[in-house]
């Protein structure tokens, strides 16, 4: 009888759990460990820039297609974008509000010291615009300059998507580069069991266990951000736009559970598809706002990538401008656009943003051990902001009717 290996989240726990019994009872040695988080990060470095360039691309072309589909295809994009600045704005404001980073207060690397102080200077606008507009694309991708690869990326797929078939050639091109990476980016992350053990060994045996508590706080912290946006910010635009909140929460709440359960917003999809249709949202606006909504309007993920970037910042002791965290907004709202849909790729995403700030990309292995837990919770997030967002755009075509029929009790509890 075959023996089925353990799932990647269970082999990162137990890296995490070895790393941290390693770390407390071998302090002298257990710091060496570090090499291989450091050999994990080089893996995840390696990755960023193909794997953002191919996605943006098909991406931008896909949002060029909205000339075709006109009105519904604006008001979909106006909703998507607006609620994507909201979650980023309410990540920052809450990691800036409670600085859940710094209850574990790590050390900089050596090598990065230098490079950490830096990302503190103030905002340069010559400097801003040298690092925005790209002199070679070549250059900026081999040094992981994600500003400059979105801007390129951006001319490249608006451009794609002008030229009709001849640009669907390319599109098509980069759509399967992007998939390969995606495949790419899940045999990296098969070493992240052992980047985990590597990384916790080394803080454990330096900082002790008191660096444990800021992840409890963290995980609060985080799930506090979630609730505001659901049973805040997406219940006042019902409100707005005289849409029952709670009835669509419980014709809804099987896919929001299954999303939590598997940390999968995908996993749900077909569910709130049906769940839609009998909430009354017409199904032209479902076929067209929901599948677009798994890659364009992920608030969980998305409230997550700026939250996460400036934990990992202040768990470091290095505090980000205004300026900073607002250039770092305007990124992730391009960069993040077709790839939050894609189990870990946020991760690759926020990669991004420590290495354009300046920060340690190695704080990211200090979120892998519980990065199913936010996972979860993101993830039905994002099942409930779909949801909205149809139900929205229903209402603005005037396509949202009576329910079909009222949800049983088994229909919503399970």
């Amino acid at each position: 009888m075959k023996i089925k290996a353990p799932s990647l989240i269970v082999q990162i726990f137990l890296g995490m759990f070895l790393g941290i019994i390693i770390g407390y009872f071998w302090k002298e040695s257990a710091p060496a460990l570090h090499i291989l988080s450091d050999i994990f990060m080089r893996f995840i470095k390696m990755i960023i820039a193909p794997l953002v360039f191919s996605v943006l691309v098909v991406g931008v072309a896909k949002v060029g297609d909205f000339k075709s589909v006109g009105r519904i295809g604006i008001k979909t994009l106006l909703y998507f974008t607006t609620a994507a600045i909201v979650a980023l704005l309410l990540g920052l404001m809450l990691v800036n509000l409670f600085e859940p980073g710094k209850t574990m207060s790590l050390e900089l690397p050596a090598v990065d010291a230098k490079v950490g102080i830096e990302g503190t200077k103030g905002f340069d606008a010559n400097n801003f615009i040298e690092h925005i507009i790209p002199t070679s694309i070549v250059d900026v991708m081999a040094r992981n300059e994600i500003l400059p690869i979105v801007i390129f990326a951006l001319f490249f797929g608006i451009a794609a998507a002008s030229i009709g078939k001849k640009g669907k050639v390319v599109v098509d091109f980069f759509d399967s580069v992007s998939h390969i990476m995606f495949k790419v980016t899940n045999y990296v992350m098969a070493f992240a069991p052992i980047g985990v053990f590597g990384a916790l060994a080394a803080v454990v045996a330096k900082q002790g266990l008191g660096v444990l508590a800021g992840y409890v706080y963290l995980i609060g912290t985080f799930y506090l951000g979630l609730i505001l946006f659901v049973f805040g910010v997406l219940f006042l635009v019902c409100v707005v736009m005289k849409i029952k909140f709670f009835k669509l929460l419980s014709y809804i709440k099987e896919p929001i559970l299954l999303a939590f359960s598997t940390a999968s917003s995908e996993a749900a999809m077909p569910k709130t598809i049906e769940s839609l249709e009998r909430f009354g949202c017409g199904n032209r606006i479902i076929s067209f706002v929901l599948p677009l909504g798994y890659s364009f309007n992920l608030d969980g993920s998305m409230m997550y990538m700026t939250f996460a970037t400036v934990f990992i910042a202040q768990a470091y002791g290095i505090e980000m401008t205004t300026a900073d965290q607002i250039t770092m907004l305007l990124i992730l709202l391009v960069t993040s656009k077709g790839m939050a849909g894609i189990p870990r790729a946020s991760l690759v995403v926020i990669a991004g943003m420590l290495d354009h700030f300046h920060i340690p990309v190695a704080g990211l292995l200090l979120l892998l051990g519980i990065d199913q837990i936010l996972d979860m919770g993101r993830s039905a997030t994002n099942v409930v902001g779909n949801a909205v967002a149809t139900a929205v755009v229903s209402k603005w075509e005037g396509e949202l009717h009576v329910p079909q029929k009222e949800p049983d009790i088994d229909d919503v509890n399970l």
